[in-house]
């Protein structure tokens, strides 16, 4: 894989993280922490089906199983490192599954899914050589 491909499927990955960054921080000011929680799993599949429409629309570079773990692997290295350590300085959100762990399993489903589903069109719409 080259740096540029790299560069595009870690930007995509990025875009659904930041989307949902953007959610918790909006939902804690706005909401209960439960609520914003709720809405942090509900999105969180949404937004990623979104970024891999895009991704798989337009560069298809990995597998629909590459892209999830990928797009999960950085989602969770961020939460680590940016907000574990950096924001909240303790890794207690690593303890709530609500928090956690659902929108890191819904991010691959969603991810894995949409690629699958995509990519099986695209082969379908492929002439027989």
């Amino acid at each position: 894989m080259t740096l540029k491909k790299l560069t595009i499927i870690l930007s995509h990955a990025f875009v659904g993280w930041a989307l949902c960054f953007a959610t918790i921080g909006i939902g804690f000011a706005v909401t209960t922490q439960q609520n914003a929680l709720i809405a942090h799993a509900l999105g969180a599949p949404l937004y990623f089906t979104l970024v891999a429409v895009n991704y798989f629309k337009r560069f298809n570079y990995t597998t629909p199983l590459q892209t999830a773990a990928i797009f999960l692997g950085l989602v969770m290295l961020l939460d680590f490192f940016v907000v574990g350590l950096l924001i909240l300085r303790n890794l207690e959100m690593f303890t709530s599954p609500l928090g956690t762990w659902l929108p890191f399993a819904l991010i691959f489903a969603s991810t894995y899914l949409t690629g699958t589903l995509m990519t099986r069109r695209v082969n379908r719409a492929s002439p027989a050589h």
